[in-house]
């Protein structure tokens, strides 16, 4: 008797066995559908879902840009934004394409600055870099679209001068609506200012660009005479444009030197902002080899200071 409940014990106790296995595999049956569909089902089961963390990286970027116009040649313009502020700062590298590469530098370093440090922008101010307004000069010496590093350039100093210019050969700073004139001059030279006022797409550019958003001040920046100037058009300009030449210089140890009158300039850039009643000042590097950030980004945040309410 004992040993026929024993073996009954033992067939009831292998029987519960049996159907806790089949229940345990069939409650962790998988769902039938590769990783990669598991993981689209994932991601559009809600609203919200709808990018990466990658992907929105990528959007944040993107928004930061924005193409302005195109050259001669077909090559974007490109304006990168910081910030939210109502109170819109310009600054403007390459107009001289080539020839003042080191601008062009600068200004692509001050966009991996703001990118890498977004809390140098006061709450109500915001920036605008243009790296390169004429393109076509620029890759003609540094053989890359976009943005370049110091070690690209190589290219013959007559292929420099050359890249001043724009794919028409024209000089985009003598191209403004500020006393353009159809002869013009650069140092001892003559230089081409276009058919008129405007005619080149480069600035028209920067005309479209400023009609359209009428920023509060604008930085230019050339090269060589390691100074900082100011602008006017027929003697209009804000006092406002020789406190933001002081502050920039003070701040950068560029010396404060005025309007430029080293010789007459026809169709200027920052003139014609002096005209259109934006204070607009002319930051000339010291040479055409170095970017002198450390210099530049001081004087930048003096200027960013400035307009922080």
């Amino acid at each position: 008797m004992k040993k026929r409940n024993i073996i009954i014990t033992i067939i009831v106790l292998a029987v519960v066995a049996l159907l806790a296995i089949f229940l345990f595999d069939g409650s962790s049956e998988t769902p039938a559908y590769s990783d990669d569909e598991a993981a689209t089902s994932t991601a559009t089961s809600s609203d919200d879902a709808t990018s990466t963390d990658d992907t929105a990286d990528e959007t944040d970027e993107f928004e930061t840009r924005s193409i302005i116009g195109t050259s001669v040649e077909g090559r974007d313009i490109t304006a990168y934004h910081f910030g939210s502020g109502d109170t819109e700062l310009l600054f403007v590298g390459g107009i001289h394409g080539g020839y003042s590469w080191s601008t062009s530098l600068l200004s692509f370093e001050l966009i991996n600055y703001l990118q890498d440090n977004p809390d140098v922008i006061p709450e109500d101010v915001s920036v605008t870099v243009i790296p390169a307004l004429n393109p076509d000069g620029l890759e003609a010496v540094t053989n890359v679209e976009g943005e370049f590093n110091a070690s690209d350039i190589n290219a013959s100093q007559a292929t420099r001068v050359a890249a001043r210019f724009n794919a028409n050969n024209v000089d985009l700073n003598r191209n403004f609506a500020c006393n353009w004139s159809d002869t013009a001059t650069w140092q001892n030279r003559s230089v081409n200012p276009g058919d008129g006022a405007f005619s080149e797409p480069e600035a028209q550019a920067v005309r479209s660009y400023i009609d359209a958003n009428t920023p509060d001040a604008a930085v230019v920046y050339y090269a060589s005479a390691g100074a900082v100037y100011s602008s006017s058009c027929n003697g209009s300009a804000s006092s406002e444009t020789n406190t933001l030449m002081n502050t920039y210089a003070d701040a950068s140890g560029y010396p404060a030197a005025g309007l430029f009158t080293s010789y007459a300039i026809n169709g200027d850039m920052v003139n014609w902002m002096a005209a259109e009643g934006i204070p607009a000042i002319s930051v000339l590097l010291s040479n055409h080899a170095n970017a002198e950030t450390a210099m530049n980004i001081a004087g930048i945040e003096a200027v960013l200071e400035m307009y922080a309410e």
